[in-house]
């Protein structure tokens, strides 16, 4: 790589991580005041609100990688625009694609990045995202019961404390109605939710526990000075987890087990999502090659700038919308996989003839046109 090129892929490198970084770190505190319930209103803990906001970045890459590039490919090659820079190296001989190849190098790197992410990563943060989330709806008593009231879950259970004194709950009464034939009665003064290998407990002090079977006016009573309550086990139909297209692997999705109840609902998103992984990288590229061809030939006007970046945005803009349009439709017609893959490689290709032809037939163009202006008959008037 020649001197000019490393100049040009250090400018555009530095604009891209900056801008990369300031757009993650704007749309990850949209993400985390979302999150902020986790810790205020649900009881988690601060490592736990951090895990479920930090799993979401693997997401956060895949959209805004490619518009990271796309910016600062636009912002590279209008500094050297402005610095007239461009100007000189397109009269010294620089032919197009050698000025690419700084700009494809980055593009390429970014390729790597977004694949790595929604092929492997962004499942996988998926997919224990859902597992946190399933352990934390598990812990009823932090996120559906409420001071002073009596909450009765689907799956039996009526569970009620008088008041919270810090961490721990005053008065507590539960009432396990799960097996009709043998119900129970908990009873304690105080207890307190702890988590042992990602399991919540209620930790019940100086109590009794009241059991009585069906059809029996005798009650068995046991009194506890420390009794200790496994809570997934007592929500087990909200802590069964099911994992959706987008939180399974790569593998997963390419052979599907055809016996899986949520692929025989929704075989059209498993199709989605498949096809959406692998068509991600793509746009990295296509952003890139749109913002080239929009700016990457020397202009001498700042409002011919202006105009091409307006066409950037706008073509970048119509190709992500038929992206989203076509994953949307393959969910019920296969067919719309053209499209899927159409829009960034198509518009790819469309861009490199712009950058590679784009001048010829401009050329050509001109001189077609005074050659018609030449060939125009002349009328003589008379005197």
């Amino acid at each position: 790589m020649t001197l000019i090129e490393r100049y040009i892929l250090r400018n555009v490198t530095v604009a891209f991580v900056a801008c990369f970084l300031a757009l993650t770190l704007i749309i990850w505190i949209t993400q985390i005041l979302r999150q902020l319930d986790l810790v205020t209103g649900q009881g988690q803990t601060l490592g736990i609100f951090m895990l479920v906001t930090l799993l979401s970045l693997p997401a956060l890459v895949v959209i805004i990688a490619p518009v990271a590039l796309f910016i600062a490919t636009l912002y590279a090659l209008n500094k050297l625009n402005s610095d007239s820079e461009l100007i000189v190296m397109s009269a010294a001989g620089i032919a197009p694609g050698r000025l690419l190849r700084p700009f494809a190098t980055i593009g390429v790197a970014v390729f790597a990045l977004v694949a790595s992410m929604t092929l492997y990563l962004m499942p996988q943060s998926f997919n224990t995202l859902r597992d946190v989330i399933t352990n934390i709806r598990a812990d009823f008593v932090s996120n559906i019961v409420k001071e002073g009231q009596f909450t009765t879950l689907d799956s039996g259970i009526t569970f009620h404390y008088r008041e919270k004194a810090g961490d721990a709950l005053l008065g507590i009464f539960m009432q396990d109605e799960r097996d009709p034939e043998k119900v129970a009665v908990y009873i304690a003064e105080r207890g307190r939710t702890v988590t042992v290998d990602n399991q919540s407990f209620l930790v019940l002090e100086n109590g009794s526990v009241q059991q009585q079977e069906k059809n029996s006016r005798d009650a068995a009573i046991v009194t506890f000075q420390r009794y200790a309550l496994n809570l997934s086990v007592f929500a087990a139909s909200e802590a069964e987890t099911i994992y959706r297209p987008r939180e399974r692997s790569t593998a997963a999705l390419l052979a599907p087990d055809p016996e899986d109840p949520v692929y025989k609902l929704q075989s059209g998103r498993f199709r989605a999502e498949l096809h959406d992984r692998f068509t991600a990288p793509l746009y990295c590229i296509s952003f890139m090659l749109i913002a080239f061809a929009a700016l990457g030939e020397a202009r001498t006007t700042r409002q011919g700038r202006g105009v091409a970046i307006a066409l950037a945005v706008a073509a970048v803009g119509l190709v992500r919308i038929i992206g989203f349009f076509a994953s949307s439709a393959i969910v019920r017609e296969p067919l719309a996989v053209l499209g899927i893959y159409g829009a960034p490689l198509i518009s790819s290709a469309l861009a490199l003839f712009i950058i590679f032809e784009g001048p010829r037939v401009r050329a050509l163009t001109n001189a077609i046109l005074r050659r018609l202006s030449l060939m125009r008959p002349v009328t003589l008037r008379g005197a």
